[in-house]
């Protein structure tokens, strides 16, 4: 249940692969999360994406999760991200994230600097409460990158963008990702063309998988997987992720 946002959103060097059809656009996308084991499948929670406030070259993203009330009384998951983008390269201006998760509280706010040519500074400000924590810790960090860098919620966006069509099963993309307190590198690799049936519904969807390693190379997370409509709205319809015990699915609800 931890990786319940991250995995439906997140699911995501500079690069310029563009799907020149894809433009974001006011909207709102429901997704419903299950979990399955075994033959367990039962939805966990459920998330809202919102696309709002297009103005001036950017725009705002507000994504809303929680888990379903039977999940809560295992791991209660209330989530909220925001963030504002460039519309153009969905690179993000500012990004928020506040979490409520098994008992937790955490608060992320980065604010971006692009003035210094292909750098990107992270000006990440951060607040924990943990479980058995009185107050709520404060602390600062500052993060560096060079080249395209995404965060948690922009990432969402930019896969969406990627123009698969000018590629073949093994290509990949590569960009930085802002996790809070840390950089990664994430690679996007196109696997294949495939038809997925989601409640009585055919989708042909691009299918691709999401790699997650440290700067120093290390794999910092199990991969995850995306299925995006292959249409001009490149919504994904469908999303995979792997706990320690079972899996994470997201379903696209029309």
């Amino acid at each position: 249940m931890k990786n319940l946002l991250f995995i439906t959103i997140a699911l995501l060097c500079s690069v310029s692969i563009y799907a020149q059809s894809y433009q974001p656009a006011v909207e709102s996308l429901k997704y419903s999360v299950n979990y399955k084991w075994g033959l367990i499948n039962k939805q966990a929670g459920i998330v809202t994406l919102t696309t709002h406030d297009f103005k001036d070259g950017l725009f705002k993203s507000t994504l809303v999760g929680r888990s379903a009330t039977w999940a809560d009384k295992f791991y209660t998951v209330r989530d909220t991200l925001m963030g504002t983008m460039m519309t153009r390269t969905m690179e993000p201006v500012f990004y928020e994230k506040v979490s409520h998760e098994g008992g937790e509280f955490r608060r992320d706010i980065i604010k971006y600097d692009r003035t210094k040519g292909d750098s990107i500074i992270g000006n990440c400000d951060r607040w924990r409460q943990r479980k058995k924590d009185k107050e709520v810790v404060y602390s600062q960090n500052l993060l560096k990158a060079t080249g395209m860098t995404l965060d948690m919620l922009s990432s969402f966006y930019y896969m969406r963008q990627i123009d698969y069509t000018s590629m073949k099963p093994g290509d990949s993309v590569t960009t930085n990702i802002f996790s809070g307190n840390q950089v990664e590198i994430l690679k996007i690799t196109y696997l294949k063309n495939e038809n997925v049936e989601i409640d009585n519904t055919n989708y042909d969807t691009y299918y691709i998988k999401f790699s997650f390693t440290s700067k120093g190379g290390q794999k910092s997370s199990d991969d995850m997987f995306a299925w995006i409509s292959t249409d001009k709205n490149r919504i994904p319809v469908m999303l995979l992720g792997n706990l320690p015990i079972g899996s994470i699915r997201c379903y696209y609800q029309p």
